[in-house]
């Protein structure tokens, strides 16, 4: 033992075989001495995976102001701190603090990822060490030791398999597999895929039943399931969507004001001869008056509204941002098994040896029924005996809790033969009374079945016996005909079904039975090799949920692409994305099959393809990062350790929060309460109502805005008396966007919603179409202001009424505007569309009180110089809101008739 062996990927250790495997590790079947397993200890480190490399919490802190929001919302709080707007200055400051505690908050539990996968080393290990069996800390195992297994066990390293009994292992966290798999120690081909790997265990994966020895090939870091932390430490999350269209639009509104603002201060002095100090000044009002300082704040109320609604139907989004960008998604890669699927096997097919049925229902709450060519059919006879070997030769066990819920114990496919025997109406517990074991042979993966053996209180003994059916149909010499007689074995009727099973996608059992004599107390293999009747063939498959499918559909007409990858083979993918309207029609990709395509040959068949099998984790990865390189924004669910470096690389990650892992809800964005498809495609419309809410807020604010920077401008270029005085246009700013422009983010999600194609990637934040609405509205506010303040002047009233009157002109026009943005497109010239948002109504009537006390209250009217109005003058002002509403409903309805854009229906 003399030279430590690499434990990196030198050895293709499923190609090897065990012997070989024992050699390549300088060990042998007695296993390592201690001295040795010391020195290897030294040489390979501890069998655990590595810490990241994390920011320390100062810096984590700091590093959240990185952000160009809160840029923004930094340089409006030092413009209206240089105005003594102290209070203004105040609120945005908070709303910067409130954005950096959140993230802080956020980016630590997003570091939470790698130590969930951590926390799925086995803490101890049985170990043969100079031949005698000790246990030891798992962190002290080394390439080399000899590991011993029995069910129950975590693995707690790489293992090459020397021994085995009855060994089946979960690992579905690695592979997706959904049920357990059988393992044996004969070695495998040198490019079989993980799951295919038979003679390996996996680190973190679950001995489910039987036993087994093996040599240690990999601990720590070179496992594959630190192969997966390494991935995952690598993988870089992405900016969303929604914070690059922000950042863009920030980028843009930012230029255009400094432009307006530089452009203003050289006209007013060139032309108008205006002092540099002052004009210094007014311009830095009117750049007050020109960013929507409230559009950060209110941009993280519509999120936060977004992820109260999204968590009162069954997804919990972990990360703001993630909210919006459900909505933009273009892809969605979803995992098969739990998610699509129940995760729960169900029996879909009976065939006999007359008759063929189809069983309804899914999962293990034992309801549905039997058809025959479409037409119920009542348990008889025959089907009754089916049902009894089903229930007899099975150690499974079902229960049903307190909710209603059934629970399996056992083997997810003998949980699906138990089901089976419910449907029929057999009572199990008076069965069991009835015809009690008397003994069994244990299924093996030598023998590749399962018997049991019976006696009723008579004292006649029977035989029951389940298996793979090539395996049951050698030991068969006859059938169970309709009559409940025998006939000859037809092989060939068998093998056609057979065939015509597994080309749907579902795992194959075979049912046996053989008379017993009375005696008989024991069973043997030699009373099972031969002279047993063959029962039925059944087909067993883990289901779609119903409601699956639906959403499915939904997605599909939304213009969404639904991609299923899945560990599982790629027959069983291949017929469950059929039900679920994935992939018809179009062949399956597996993974031994992506490896052989480079980048640009794979991006060429991804539009093309659906359904992909047979996946790791590094093929999961590759196909997000491919997709997302052709321009797509791709959403990934999952719940396996094998799941989450894609998880994390895509636009945004969704978990599964009832049987997915830790290390994928640490990784994934959004987590499924329910790990239910449908609710995606419900966080999907949710994603689309929110930003078409922002993109209310922004068509709502910017005008706003942009009104009264048209004022100011008017009357610095034209040397007229200011409209609004700094103060008033605070007070505006205050009214419309903490009450008015709140009220947008309470907005439900219009019809139609999911009838549309998802936005394009690069599509920014506003349109032309929508620039050209926002200088409409601007224009429409600014000239109603205007036109008020000088007919109020040319009418021979004071200054101080004139201010009031364009104050409340402004503010009116605002009121009738935030009715029109309601609906982007749409009419809002009805019951529904005026009443149907509740928080609308309330801000209104809230922003009229407030303009009342205005106007009327005397401690604001020496704060603002403002003063009381006639009824003349609100009916000018009125009047002036109203022009501006139908105006605006006129463009939309020309919008509308003459289909100047793709979204207006």
């Amino acid at each position: 033992m003399g030279n430590a062996p690499s434990e990196h990927s030198d050895h293709a250790w499923h190609a090897l075989t065990a012997q070989q495997a024992l050699h390549a590790q300088h060990s042998s079947a007695r296993g390592l001495d201690r001295d040795e397993a010391e020195r290897r200890l030294q040489h390979h480190g501890a069998n655990r995976l590595p810490p990241p490399q994390r920011r320390g919490p100062l810096l984590r802190l700091l590093y959240q102001f990185h952000n160009v929001l809160l840029y923004l919302m930094l340089v409006a709080a030092l413009i209206t701190a240089l105005l003594g707007h102290w209070i203004d200055t105040s609120v945005i400051l908070a709303a910067v603090l409130i954005n950096v505690i959140i993230g802080f908050i956020q980016e630590g539990k997003a570091e939470n990822a790698l130590d969930a996968i951590r926390n799925l080393l086995s803490p101890h290990a049985m170990v043969l060490r100079g031949g005698e069996r000790h246990e030891i800390d798992a962190e002290r195992l080394v390439p080399g030791d000899i590991v011993l297994l029995v069910s129950g066990d975590k693995v707690p390293a790489d293992l090459r398999l020397l021994d085995v009994k009855n060994l089946l292992v979960e690992e579905a966290a690695l592979t997706g597999e959904s049920v357990p798999v059988e393992k044996s120690t004969a070695h495998c081909n040198l490019d079989a895929v993980l799951g295919d790997r038979r003679c390996m265990a996996y680190s973190g994966t679950l001995v489910s039943s039987g036993q087994a020895t093996g040599v240690v090939v990999a601990t720590g870091a070179a496992t594959e399931l630190g192969r997966i932390g390494a991935m995952l430490q690598q993988v870089q999350a992405l900016s969303t969507p929604l914070l690059r269209q922000i950042e863009q639009f920030s980028r843009w509104l930012a230029v255009i004001i400094l432009i307006l603002a530089f452009a203003t201060f050289i006209l007013g002095i060139l032309w108008n001869g205006q002092n540099p100090g002052d004009m210094f000044m007014m311009v830095v009002a009117l750049t007050a008056a020109a960013i929507p300082e409230g559009l950060p704040a209110i941009m993280t109320v519509i999120l936060a509204l977004g992820v109260q609604r999204m968590a009162g139907h069954s997804a919990i989004v972990r990360r703001l941002p993630a909210v919006e960008t459900l909505g933009s998604v273009t892809v969605i890669c979803s995992d098969k098994t739990g998610t699509l699927t129940r995760n729960e096997m169900t029996v879909q097919r009976v065939v006999s040896a007359s008759r063929i049925l189809d069983v309804s229902g899914v999962g293990y709450a034992p309801e549905g029924a039997f058809h025959d060519n479409g037409q119920l059919r009542e348990p008889d006879a025959e089907l009754l005996e089916i049902a009894r070997a089903a229930q007899l030769c099975n150690d499974a066990r079902l229960q049903q809790d307190e909710a209603g819920h059934w629970l399996l114990h056992g083997d997810p496919t003998e949980g699906a033969l138990l089901t089976l025997a419910l449907k029929s109406g057999l009572d199990i517990q008076a069965l069991q009374a009835q015809l009690p074991r008397s003994d069994a042979i244990p299924f093996e993966s030598e023998h590749r079945f399962m018997a049991t053996l019976h006696h009723d209180h008579a004292g006649h003994g029977l035989i029951y016996l389940k298996g793979a059916p090539e395996r049951v149909l050698e030991m068969c010499v006859s059938q169970r005909s309709a009559g409940g007689g025998s006939a000859p074995l037809d092989a060939d009727y068998w093998r056609r079904q057979a065939t015509d099973l597994a080309a749907r996608g579902l795992r194959l059992l075979a049912l046996a039975s053989k008379p017993a004599a009375a005696e008989q107390r024991t069973l043997n293999f030699a009373d099972v090799e031969a002279g047993l009747t063959l029962l039925a063939l059944v087909g067993i498959i883990d289901p779609p949920r119903e409601e699956a499918i639906a959403a499915v559909a939904e997605c599909q007409r939304a213009g969404i692409r639904v991609k299923m990858i899945t560990g599982d083979h790629a027959e069983t993918a291949r017929a469950i994305g059929a039900q679920l309207g994935i992939g018809v029609g179009l062949p399956a990709l597996t993974g031994a099959e992506l490896e052989l395509l480079d980048e640009r040959r794979l991006r060429e068949v991804l539009p093309g393809v659906e359904v992909f099998a047979r996946a790791s984790p590094e093929h999961k990865l590759r196909l997000v990062q491919a997709m997302q390189d052709s321009g797509e924004v791709v959403a990934m669910t999952g719940d396996g350790v094998n799941d989450a470096p894609a998880l994390k690389r895509a636009d945004v990650g969704v978990a599964m929060g009832l049987k997915g892992t830790e290390a994928a809800k640490e990784a994934a964005e959004v987590v499924l309460a329910d790990d239910n498809f449908a609710t995606i495609a419900g966080a999907v419309r949710e994603g689309r109502a929110i930003y078409d809410n922002l993109k209310k807020f922004i068509l709502f604010a910017l005008p706003t805005n942009g009104g009264q920077a048209l004022i100011v401008i008017f009357a610095i270029l034209f040397q007229v008396l200011l409209p609004l005085t700094p103060a008033q246009v605070l007070w505006i700013n205050m009214v419309t966007s903490s009450t008015l422009g709140l009220a947008l983010a309470f907005e439900p999600s219009e019809r139609g919603l999911m009838n549309r194609a998802p936005r394009a990637p690069s599509e920014p934040l506003l349109s032309a179409f929508f620039v050209w609405r926002i200088a409409m509205v601007s224009v429409l506010i600014a000239g109603a202001g205007i036109a008020l303040f000088l007919w109020e002047l040319q009418l021979g009233s004071d200054l101080g009424s004139a201010r009031t009157v364009a104050v409340n002109a402004v503010v009116m026009c605002e009121i009738f505007y935030l009715l029109n943005c309601r609906s982007l497109f749409g009419s809002v010239l009805s019951g529904e569309a005026l009443l149907g948002n509740r928080a609308v109504l309330v801000t209104i009537a809230l922003c009229l009180v407030l303009q009342a006390l205005f106007t009327y209250a005397p401690p604001l009217q020496q704060l603002f110089g403002s003063v009381d109005m006639s009824p003349e003058q609100w009916l000018r002002v009125l009047l002036a809101g109203l022009a501006l509403f139908c105006l605006a409903e006129l463009e939309k309805w020309v919008v509308r008739r003459y289909r100047l854009h793709p979204q207006a229906v």
